[in-house]
């Protein structure tokens, strides 16, 4: 049991130098700020979803899906936002007969 306390009493961090126990709280308090930060990555769910094939692949066919959708969105509204800032320009001489023109090939077909 002698050996016991003497292995306890070389953990306490009172019997101990000051400089020692001044490092110990020092890297306790680093230690205690990387595992907050390490919460607040939410490492665990990145680790999930890398390391697991299914939903990978999910997340990116919905990330696809997203991007395509959004482009085509994106596209229409400038395009439309265009062809409304051209069709003001009808009545400008040289202007106004090119996309004339444009707009009667476009209502042909």
């Amino acid at each position: 049991m002698g050996e016991a306390d003497n292995r306890t009493k070389a953990y306490d961090v009172d019997e101990h130098p000051f400089e020692l126990r001044h490092e110990v709280k020092r890297l306790n308090a680093r230690l205690d700020k990387i595992a907050d930060s390490l919460e607040k990555s939410e490492f665990k769910d990145i680790l999930e979803n890398y390391t697991d094939p299914k939903k990978r692949i999910i997340t990116n066919l919905m990330a696809g899906i997203s991007r395509g959708l959004g482009l085509s969105l994106g596209t229409f509204v400038i395009l439309g936002i265009l062809g409304y800032i051209l069709s003001l320009f009808l009545n400008v001489p040289v202007i106004g007969e090119y996309l004339g023109e444009i707009k009667k090939y476009i209502d042909a077909n």
